[in-house]
């Protein structure tokens, strides 16, 4: 229920705390890398997570320590667990089928096939 979702996704950000899940149809999602995005207002859209399709996990410095990416138990789910929320984490974020996160002064791809996105989530952190 799209109301109820909303609720508890308005307790748990007040919490500072949300998690994401990405759930792949048409395809098995186990066998893509899977990679995180946000875009703030008025920002171009940045990775700021992925887990490759070998299980290696890269986070941006603005989420590293805070956020944390996993596979769930079947084979077309992924999450994105959030901890720490702050304003500026404000955005609405995408998971795909493909990664792109800066790491210090490189950039860190990964790409498997094609390439699919999620429709966003609005994650909306008050001060």
């Amino acid at each position: 229920d799209v109301q109820l979702q909303a609720f508890w996704g308005r307790l748990g950000a007040a919490w500072g705390s949300l998690k994401l899940s990405c759930e792949a149809s048409g395809f098995t999602l186990d066998k893509y890398p899977i990679g995180w995005f946000r875009q703030a207002p008025g920002k171009e859209r940045e990775g700021i997570s992925c887990i490759s399709r070998e299980g290696s996990t890269t986070y941006a410095n603005s989420v590293k320590g805070r956020f944390t990416i996993s596979r769930g138990n079947t084979k077309n789910t992924g999450y994105l667990q959030m901890h720490s929320l702050k304003p500026e984490d404000t955005a609405v974020y995408y998971c795909a089928t493909k990664c792109s996160v800066i790491v210090g002064d490189t950039l860190w791809e990964r790409t498997y096939e094609n390439e699919y996105w999620g429709q966003g989530t609005q994650v909306t952190v008050s001060s």
